[in-house]
């Protein structure tokens, strides 16, 4: 007897987006990290946004030795490839108040800065 026979397509439907976010290429990423990221952010030092280094499964708000916004230290976001790609869509759509100004709209971009954010974090 089968009560949900569309549940399968249901849960499988969600994956692609996912598995695209988990295939970005971190080597592509790392220069559009620099030329896109790195005029306010570096892997392992505070600058004008905060460090990225390890970001993966941080909070958000909580790198040590950075005055967030208030927005960013109140919220309850964890780091991953979702809420990483839903930021850099649009930042003040994930976290009303914050303050970076800036958003990366092509998806495959994302993906890719995404990779790399992952490759320089700890598993």
């Amino acid at each position: 007897m089968r009560l949900y026979p569309r549940l399968p397509v249901l849960i499988l439907s969600g994956l692609p987006a996912v598995s695209s976010l988990a295939a970005g290429n971190a080597a592509n990423g790392a220069q559009l990290y620099e030329a896109r990221c790195g005029g306010c952010h570096a892997v392992d030092a505070n600058r004008v946004g905060p460090l990225h280094r390890n970001v993966f499964g941080r909070k958000a708000g909580s790198a040590s030795g950075y005055d967030y916004s208030s927005a960013l230290r109140k919220s309850t976001v964890r780091w991953d490839d979702a809420t990483l790609d839903a930021w850099l869509a649009d930042p003040e759509k994930l976290i009303p108040g914050q303050r970076m100004g800036y958003a990366v709209g092509n998806a495959g971009d994302r993906g890719d800065i995404i990779a790399f954010l992952r490759s320089v974090s700890t598993p």
